[in-house]
């Protein structure tokens, strides 16, 4: 598998478990007669901060997996260039 596809399919997975958080807060307090902000917090506190770190984890790696996608391909590319050049003044 590519890096670029690695990277966005760690990126999304990071906007999934982002929001996971939140629905499973939602759902916690589904049978809930009145909602507040400081209820809907306290739902939030007992989901935890596990999908948010979780979350953030995997969106690092997946900046990372991006970048290095991006670097790879001028790093190489830069690499032949040099090595053509070198060659081309060798032979003569």
């Amino acid at each position: 598998m590519q890096r670029r596809t690695v990277g966005v399919i760690l990126i999304s997975i990071s906007a999934f478990v982002y929001g996971i958080r939140y629905l499973s807060a939602a759902i916690f307090g589904s049978n809930v007669t009145s909602w507040n902000n400081d209820l809907f917090n306290s739902m939030l506190d007992y989901v935890g901060n596990g999908p948010i770190f979780v979350s953030w984890i995997a969106l690092i790696f997946g900046i990372i997996y991006l970048i290095s996608a991006e670097f790879d391909s001028l790093i190489k590319k830069s690499a032949k260039n040099i090595k053509d050049s070198w060659d081309a003044y060798d032979k003569s």
